[in-house]
């Protein structure tokens, strides 16, 4: 009997130490600047869909696989806005849209991650504009968590969309002409920490 016990005793130890790497924590990523391009696309007077981009993104992002958890806080300096001309740069920084001497900031700030198996599919968060702050939720439409080739850390890439009314954030100047709908699409990636 009390061989039995110490054995069971040993197999218990045994199976929770070889269990223990199983119980992943949330690892924290950071956001890789120079793969992070959050895009605008809007329709122009019914001629065209206009995409745009901003240079300068910032952030981190959370992914815990087994308890399939996440988190996305995101910064987008806004002055990095990239039209491809310099005027229209400018133009839509004023005040009638992104207003970047009083908002040079537009932030995402999850507050949950649904997940099909070990992967999100989408995040529901509060995005800020000019200020206003208003729910939205991401489709993730790709996701991978793998090593990086180069870097040889662990790494994470998503793309994600969402649409919203650029009204409902006070830069509806020329809607309905210049289209009020936006889609919003970024595509990220982030290297652990």
């Amino acid at each position: 009997m009390k061989n039995r016990l110490a054995r069971l005793c040993l197999t218990t130890a045994l199976a929770a130490a070889f269990a223990a790497p199983a119980l992943a924590a949330p690892e924290t990523y950071l956001v890789e600047p120079n793969h992070t391009y959050p895009r605008f696309e809007y329709n122009h007077f019914g001629y065209s869909n206009q995409i745009q981009r901003f240079n300068k993104t910032s952030g981190t992002l959370v992914y815990d696989k087994v308890a399939k958890t996440g988190a996305v806080d995101i910064a987008i300096d806004a002055r990095s806005v990239d039209t491809g001309y310099p005027l229209f740069n400018e133009h839509i920084q004023g005040e009638d849209f992104f207003d970047t001497a009083r908002y040079p900031t537009i932030a995402f700030k999850s507050t949950s991650v649904k997940f099909d198996g070990d992967k999100p599919v989408a995040i529901d968060g509060n995005l800020t504009v000019k200020g206003i702050t208003r729910p939205v939720t991401l489709t993730v439409t790709s996701f991978q968590a793998m090593p990086h080739p180069m870097l040889k850390k662990d790494a994470i890439g998503a793309n994600a969309v969402t649409k919203i009314k650029r009204s409902e954030f006070n830069a509806g100047k020329h809607a309905p002409y210049v289209g009020d709908e936006v889609t919003l699409t970024v595509a990220v990636e982030a290297i652990k920490q």
